[in-house]
């Protein structure tokens, strides 16, 4: 059997929220999945997103008697998104899992999902589900945030997201330089590698709780896509406005033109109304645009953080060795957020790359 520090290490982050029934299931499923391959090994980090329930005590009773089993505990809620971004500043495997905490996702397909980064020549593998288990408006939101990043990133039409995905480790850290508080993780992934390919599976039924992802928090996701990777909807912005000028310029010559043939058209007061608004509307609709753009500009340089860690539970300080079972190299910059911290974005130092002081 090979020692403990010649396994390959997994790394399983898990966001947390309302799932104080589930949350135990979901890792104890982890654990007999991992334990199949002696090869592997384990490291969860569990991140409580300001939950409402006990989940977080749930947690730390897991995380007592199971070292290999982090827990962080966030000061406020900031979505899936950001959770997962925190996990990955302390998840140390040679491969990182991202899975959901309601077992709606197939953990027991795990090593069918990590086989193409094992075996094959791919980074990262994302589950596809044949048929998704959410209501009718969530199915048509993903589906529009998927149209939405095909467009403006470049996706492979064929390959779609969802919420139980792995990656490999130079792929985690690449995500991980990012540091503005508006994290879209599909769009982080795609910027590192186009290696990506899907698995087909099929997603399970929730049998504990119900879904949390409001309207809010999906229309969130999707300016985060469509704001934070691309600048072509400010280019379209400017060519609809250069042929909103271009067909005003014409409109004025044909107004211009028929007066001076037939002096005795009068003027239209409806149609100069419907222009008229019709243009406010489109103006008012790329000045939002541009607002937006200048606001996340504004949020991002005055140091918001991404995430709020109050507290966490066997995960070692920077620069520290990890637990014997999972030990491996952080690196010069293995994430921020000590206990009551948080990670915001630094200035650049002399060497070209960003530098965190957790103690600021």
């Amino acid at each position: 059997m090979p020692s403990a520090e010649k396994k390959k290490l997994i790394s399983f982050i898990i966001p947390c929220y309302a799932s104080e029934g589930s949350v135990g299931l979901v890792i104890d499923e982890i654990r007999e999945v991992v334990a199949q391959k002696p090869d592997f090994d384990y490291q969860i980090v569990a991140v409580n997103d300001c939950s409402p329930d006990n989940v977080l005590e749930v947690l730390q009773g897991i995380a007592a008697d199971d070292p290999r089993v982090g827990v962080i505990d966030l000061a406020k809620n900031g979505g899936r998104h950001n959770a997962l971004m925190c996990g990955c500043h302390y998840a140390a495997g040679d491969y990182v899992v991202f899975i959901d905490d309601d077992q709606q996702c197939p953990a027991d397909r795990l090593w069918d999902l990590i086989d193409p980064l094992v075996n094959g020549n791919y980074d990262v593998a994302i589950a596809r589900y044949r048929k998704k288990t959410q209501s009718r408006f969530k199915n048509f939101g993903s589906a529009v945030n998927d149209r939405v990043a095909t467009w403006l990133l470049g996706k492979d039409p064929n390959l779609k997201f969802s919420n139980f995905s792995v990656m490999k480790k130079f792929v985690k850290d690449e995500v991980i330089k990012y540091t503005n508080p508006y994290p879209y993780l599909s769009g982080l992934m795609l910027r590192a590698t186009r290696r990506v390919i899907n698995v087909d599976m099929e997603e399970r039924v929730r049998t504990i709780g119900v879904g949390h992802y409001s309207f809010k928090k999906s229309f969130a996701l999707w300016m985060n896509s469509f704001t934070a990777f691309s600048v072509k909807p400010l280019r379209i912005a400017t060519g609809i406005g250069v042929l909103w000028a271009v067909l005003g310029i014409l409109m004025g010559l044909r107004t211009v033109i028929r007066k001076l043939l037939n002096p005795s058209i009068p003027l239209g007061y409806s149609s100069t109304m419907a222009v008229l608004l019709f243009s406010t509307g489109m103006i008012m609709f790329m000045l939002g645009l541009i607002g937006e753009y200048i606001g996340r500009i504004y949020i991002s340089l005055n140091n918001s953080p991404q995430f709020v860690i109050r507290d966490r539970i066997n995960l070692p300080d920077p620069g520290s060795e990890a637990p014997a079972s999972y030990r491996r190299d952080y690196g010069p910059d293995p994430g921020a957020g000590l206990r009551g911290e948080t990670f915001r974005q630094r200035p650049a130092n002399s060497s070209g790359q960003r530098s965190r002081n957790p103690k600021e």
